[in-house]
């Protein structure tokens, strides 16, 4: 590895430096709101500026790829969405790094074939061999000026620390156990180190560690490019017979085609068998279907990919099937979609249940897509799979489903009479604001006022940081503060 630093190399190790500042300050100062924003605005500041003489290729997938990147970080500061804020912890590093490696990567390269992922990894792995090689030439400096006897004396001393402290935790630990006076006097040992900060010398670490990464990446994407060879067009090792995966498709259909045959009798004859009601013939069912269907395409993309078809008969024929596996499909989502909706007019929304409907209608896309795929073999489906995925995670990220569930409880409060007020309060400050509007219109809910009272007083006494910032928190705050309970 090239570990020459130039000019300007000193300079975006500065900047990385800086970088690795401001990360630490965003992620480990508190819970995380705009410093998301802040911080992405930042580092791309930072990579457009170290990559400004390069020539990025697949700049029309980079900009999508982008512009969710943006959103999914906006959201910390525009919703507070619990579920959505951790996943996005390991969501939002993940494409960026796959945004920066394919912007920089080949022209040759294609981000939707096999060989791809072995590629990233590579760029990852240049990455930390880099920075090794980095410490290896700091180091070295730092060895100029030191005896090299006395160095390696300190070396082994230091690896000697290392091993024994595993050894004497278990010791000390047995002996303090053992012994009440000996146990007093090595709990008084940390006050002898107070001048010592240890939070900062962790702070430190994170710090070099953020630098380390942000430098070692981006420094081998500009340095070093990887020759991608022209890889042949993916050939599964594995085929499946013809006459087999007809069978089974044909089995699979007639099982489907009597499922649809009870599901017409049941939702549109207005009759349940047996002693259900819908409520319990909803809950009974829902996410068997679901499975089922996630299973179905399953099924087909095995067919589409590992399926040898022979003549043009078999081919048809094969088709043909798979378009009624498809619309069997169709309909165990329909059923799925009308047993959730009957729950939910049986007991309410619930963020779960929110995004089981907008999975399905997710499905629905995906489904369509693969209809057409099996009559124009030419498509790709990881490539729509991919980007349907991405654009379905950053619409639920922007739409925001607690909201959902907020709206959709009001209105079914104002037909029944019916609400869970602490459901309310676990769907963070979205809910405080339902709870809030409820309030309004009713007074003398069982539980509201208790609940409104405990976020009203955190209201008055938080003092948050401005890497928490979060509009959705500051209007509850606002709201809560000019709420009279009485």
């Amino acid at each position: 590895m090239e570990s020459k630093m130039e000019k300007t190399d000193w300079l975006f190790l500065g900047l990385c430096l800086l970088l690795g500042i401001l990360a630490e300050e965003s992620f480990f100062r508190g819970q995380i709101g705009i410093s998301y924003l802040v911080f992405l605005m930042a580092f791309y500041a930072v990579f457009f500026w170290r990559y400004r003489r390069f020539s990025f290729t697949h700049q029309r997938f980079g900009y999508l790829v982008l512009c969710c990147i943006w959103l999914l970080a906006a959201s910390y500061f525009l919703n507070d969405n619990k579920f959505f804020n951790v996943l996005n912890i390991l969501v939002i590093p993940a494409l960026v790094v796959f945004h920066i490696v394919i912007v920089t990567s080949p022209k040759s390269m294609q981000w939707n074939k096999i060989w791809f992922i072995p590629y990233l990894f590579l760029r990852l792995l240049d990455a930390i061999k880099y920075d090794a090689a980095m410490t290896k030439l700091i180091g070295s400096g730092v060895k100029r000026g030191v005896d090299e006897d006395k160095f390696i004396i300190w070396k082994k001393v230091f690896i000697g620390i290392l091993i024994s402290i595993p050894v004497l935790f278990v010791v000390l630990s047995l002996l303090m156990s053992a012994d009440t006076q000996f146990e007093r006097i090595m709990g008084g040992i940390p006050n002898w180190f107070e001048v010592l900060d240890a939070e900062g010398m962790i702070r430190l670490i994170v710090i070099l560690i953020f630098t380390a990464a942000f430098f070692g990446f981006m420094q081998v994407l500009i340095k070093k490019q990887i020759e991608v060879i022209k890889q042949p067009e993916f050939q599964p090792g594995l085929k499946v017979d013809a006459i087999i995966t007809i069978t089974v498709l044909c089995l699979i259909n007639i099982v489907y085609l009597l499922f649809t045959v009870v599901q017409f009798k049941y939702f549109f004859s207005g009759t349940l068998q047996g002693d259900y009601t819908y409520a319990e013939y909803a809950r009974k069912g829902f996410f068997e279907l679901l499975f089922v269907t996630i299973i179905n395409l399953s099924i087909i993309v095995v067919v589409l990919t590992f399926v040898g078809l022979t003549s043009h008969f078999i081919k048809r024929f094969t088709q043909i099937l798979l378009t009624l596996l498809v619309f069997s499909s169709a309909v165990t989502l329909c059923s799925a979609f009308i047993r959730l909706s009957m729950y939910e007019d049986a007991y309410g929304f619930t963020f779960i249940r929110v995004m089981a409907h907008s999975f399905m209608i997710f499905l629905v896309i995906i489904f369509t897509y693969t209809l057409v795929k099996v009559w124009i073999e030419r498509l790709s489906l990881f490539h729509f799979f991919f980007i349907s995925s991405l654009l379905y995670y950053t619409a639920m990220m922007v739409i925001d489903p607690n909201q959902i569930v907020v709206t959709k409880n009001l209105d079914r409060y104002e037909l029944t009479g019916k609400i869970d007020v602490h459901h309310f309060d676990s769907l963070s400050y979205t809910g405080v604001l339902g709870l809030i509007d409820l309030y309004e219109k009713d007074k003398n809910i069982e539980g509201l006022t208790q609940i409104l009272e405990v976020r009203q007083k955190e209201a008055l006494t938080e003092d948050g940081t401005w890497q928490s910032y979060n509009l959705k928190r500051e209007q509850a705050f606002l709201e809560l503060r000019k709420l009279n309970l009485k």
